[in-house]
């Protein structure tokens, strides 16, 4: 990387650092409009960041300096390469050097799972969610099983839109079980569309994130693509396809059963679900439980975990899902 030689001024318990890049136009794209990245990782790593031209200043304790250096390097490697940096994706870098800091931004970010209609390339964002594509890649079935907001259903998404695109499959089911949280299907109004429709959303807006609306409409016209509860995957064999179950804790043991073995030739399939968040009425074991414990060891099928640290939402939610963990803890501990 073309810097000048870092500065090590040390004194006072604190690591100063001068880091200086050689493109003026890239370390502006690094450094953000009015300095704003700087700002964001200042104010993570608690370090204060100095820009001067192309030049910054890094006085902090020796780890937050080492680490935003690391930081800074990395994504202007990335910009090098062409690959745009935003706000949230020094939020991600920062999560990931954090945890880790032998991590290989590029190797995350220049994964490129699919490009979506808007020229918007979507690649893995935390190394979690590189092994979990990495699985998909290599598995005929895979469990992506953690919290909300960690990519699972997302980039199985990209996954399988990418797939298609390329020929590896014929067609594309996603489906989701429709289990009544705190309504009940007979009460809602319209017909049997209407009523699992609001069950299926999710699995839409994903879904038109990542190509044209009219494009997705026409291919789900055609049957290409299909989005439909689980109880519609009864009794079909799915071949040639690349199959989706999502939210798959609120499935009841018979129903994962069914579904696990509708699975046909030349076909994947992707389960995801968050065990911690069962709308199942109490006394039911969530099938996805039961495949964890079940299901690890037979050759084929590959478990990807995820953890709050892999979330990639607004960086609230974060903090909320870490606040109800801390609540469940008090509650566990009697307190």
């Amino acid at each position: 990387m073309e810097t000048e030689p870092i500065q090590d001024i040390s004194g006072h318990g604190h690591r100063k650092l001068r880091l200086t890049f050689s493109d003026n136009s890239l370390a502006r794209q690094l450094f953000g409009e009015h300095n704003r990245h700087l700002g964001q990782i200042a104010e993570a790593l608690e370090l204060s960041i100095d820009a001067r031209g192309s030049t910054v200043i890094l006085t902090g304790d020796p780890v937050s300096a080492s680490l935003t250096q690391s930081i800074l390097k990395q994504l202007y490697g990335l910009l090098k390469e062409g690959f745009p940096v935003y706000p949230s994706d020094i939020d991600h870098a920062i999560r990931a050097l954090s945890a880790n800091h032998r991590t290989d931004l590029k190797d995350l970010f220049l994964d490129t799972v699919y490009i979506t209609s808007k020229k918007r390339p979507i690649t893995p964002k935390s190394p979690t969610q590189k092994e979990y594509i990495d699985a998909i890649r290599n598995f005929d079935m895979v469990f992506g099983i953690g919290p909300a907001g960690t990519g699972k259903t997302y980039l199985a998404m990209a996954m399988a839109v990418s797939a298609l695109s390329k020929g590896q499959v014929s067609r594309i089911i996603l489906t989701r079980p429709a289990v009544e949280a705190g309504e009940t299907l007979g009460f809602l109004p319209g017909d049997l569309a209407d009523k699992v429709d609001p069950y299926l959303r999710p699995l839409y807006d994903a879904l038109h994130d990542m190509m044209r609306f009219e494009k997705a409409s026409g291919l789900m016209e055609q049957g290409v693509i299909e989005v439909a509860p689980l109880a519609f995957m009864r009794g079909r064999t799915l071949n040639d396809a690349f199959v989706i179950l999502d939210e798959g804790q609120n499935t009841t043991s018979e129903q994962m059963k069914m579904f696990l073995t509708r699975i046909g030739f030349n076909s994947k399939a992707v389960i995801t679900g968050d065990i911690t968040q069962t709308d199942l009425p109490g006394g039911k074991v969530s099938g996805l439980v039961e495949t964890r414990d079940i299901l690890q060891s037979v050759a084929g099928i590959r478990f990807v975990f995820f953890s709050k640290d892999d979330v990639v939402r607004h960086r609230l939610v974060q903090d909320i899902i870490r606040a109800y963990e801390e609540l469940e803890l008090r509650r566990n501990n009697g307190e």
